[in-house]
């Protein structure tokens, strides 16, 4: 068993990084999801204040809080923006996390199967020792069975 120490080791290592890979696209994920609601919440705020505004300019409304009403919903605009512009980031750390995650599995799924590919090729001498053991065993039985009659 001791043969198999470094391949451990290199499965123990890989592992490592596959777990430091999958909260880096956890993180990224965790991350983009957030911006997308807080996204979602300003869409629907500036859905609502523009109906307010629409129904509020049909029953009349002096030029003042007309003119505040649009500098609000253009604020609100510009953040939506922004916030979009963050998404898009978000959203492209998540794609950049997805192949490194990707390779990092598959690195430890390369050393699992040379371990497995080891462990096959230890058994198989095993048994074909415990098959000339048990071939020379019978072997014995049957000189000293021999000798003996």
């Amino acid at each position: 068993m001791s043969k198999h120490f470094p391949i451990k080791t290199l499965i123990g290592l890989a592992q490592d990084d596959v777990d430091a890979a999958a909260q880096r696209l956890g993180r990224a994920q965790r991350e983009r999801n957030d911006v997308e609601a807080q996204l979602d919440a300003l869409v629907q705020y500036r859905n609502e204040y523009y109906a307010r505004f629409t129904e509020s300019a049909q029953s009349g409304m002096p030029a003042g809080n007309m003119r505040n009403f649009q500098a609000f919903l253009d604020t609100l605009d510009a953040a939506i923006e922004q916030q979009r512009n963050l998404l898009a980031a978000a959203s492209a750390r998540v794609e950049m996390a997805k192949p490194d995650w990707q390779r990092q599995k598959q690195k430890l799924g390369s050393y699992e199967v040379l371990q497995a590919r080891g462990e096959a090729a230890e058994a198989k001498v095993a048994a074909r020792r415990e098959q000339r053991d048990a071939d020379e065993f019978a072997a014995r039985s049957l000189r000293m069975r021999a000798d003996g009659a």
